[in-house]
């Protein structure tokens, strides 16, 4: 079984595949700053587990490495 290269029960994910190396548009735009870059490989990531779904950090992102992952119940 592969392993998966980052942790899918945060409520932001980040597809490194597809995040810009030391673009912060969604750092930026996140109210409570729950996203980081990670200084040795300069991308995105959630550094907390606080989220108020709001949507901001992925509708900035150039690329949709960006996702929101809405609770069910909020849609």
């Amino acid at each position: 079984m592969p392993l998966v290269p980052q942790r899918t029960d945060v409520p932001v994910t980040i597809d490194e595949s597809k995040c810009i190396d030391g673009c912060t548009l969604c750092v930026d735009m996140c109210p409570l700053d729950s996203l980081a870059i990670d200084t040795s490989s300069g991308k995105a990531y959630m550094h907390v587990d606080e989220c108020w779904y709001c949507g901001p950090c992925a509708a900035r992102c150039p690329t949709g490495a960006v996702t929101v992952n809405m609770p069910y119940l909020l849609r």
